[in-house]
């Protein structure tokens, strides 16, 4: 059992377990014309590594309750990919709100999810998505936390556990990085 998944079990032991999903959108096609940059689609590149991605969230049967999406294209399209993969029927809420949304944004919209919900899924953009898995990730696999501070590149999930009873109780270093994976380390 890897460090970061005892750490994970630790957590749970502690109390109530919240899991937050935090999912770069796959590469885009800067070259596609005629879009601004909200409307910017999916590269080939991107299709391919959300569907690896999507393959990697079913290996580890991972069911988020709530979805929530930036309204822009290559989120959406990212999803739309990597759904399929997910096991349960998560609701989704797309939301424009979590276009390049800053750390503090994406934080005050996570805490405003109902408690209930204990696996959410929240598809982004950086530099946003990337402060705040750093801000949130206090422990955890030391590579993946050094990988994770060096960059969050196109696709890749940050899988962070807390243990607390509300999604408002999220504070700076509370997390767990259970995982960071990239779609270029799934290739081969």
């Amino acid at each position: 059992m890897s460090a970061a998944r005892r750490e994970a079990g630790r957590a749970t032991e502690r109390g109530p377990e919240r899991r937050l999903l935090l999912l770069r959108h796959a590469k885009s096609d800067w070259s596609a014309e005629g879009h601004d940059d909200h409307e910017r689609p999916l590269s080939r590149r991107g299709r391919r590594a959300a569907k690896q991605i999507g393959e990697e969230l079913a290996r580890r049967r991972i069911a988020p309750e709530r979805i929530l999406c930036s309204s822009a294209r290559r989120t959406r399209e990212t999803l739309e990919l990597v759904r399929p993969h997910l096991h349960g029927d998560a609701a989704l809420v797309v939301d424009q709100h979590l276009y390049l949304a800053s750390p503090e944004t994406l934080l005050a919209q996570i805490a405003d999810v109902d408690d209930g919900v204990r696996t959410l899924l929240v598809v982004g953009h950086n530099p946003g998505l990337e402060e705040l898995a750093c801000q949130l990730a206090g422990r955890g696999d030391e590579e993946a936390l050094a990988r994770l501070k060096r960059k969050f590149p196109t696709g890749a999930l940050a899988d962070l556990r807390f243990a607390a009873d509300r999604w408002r109780e999220l504070a700076p270093a509370s997390g767990v990085l259970a995982a960071f994976v990239w779609p270029r380390e799934l290739d081969g």
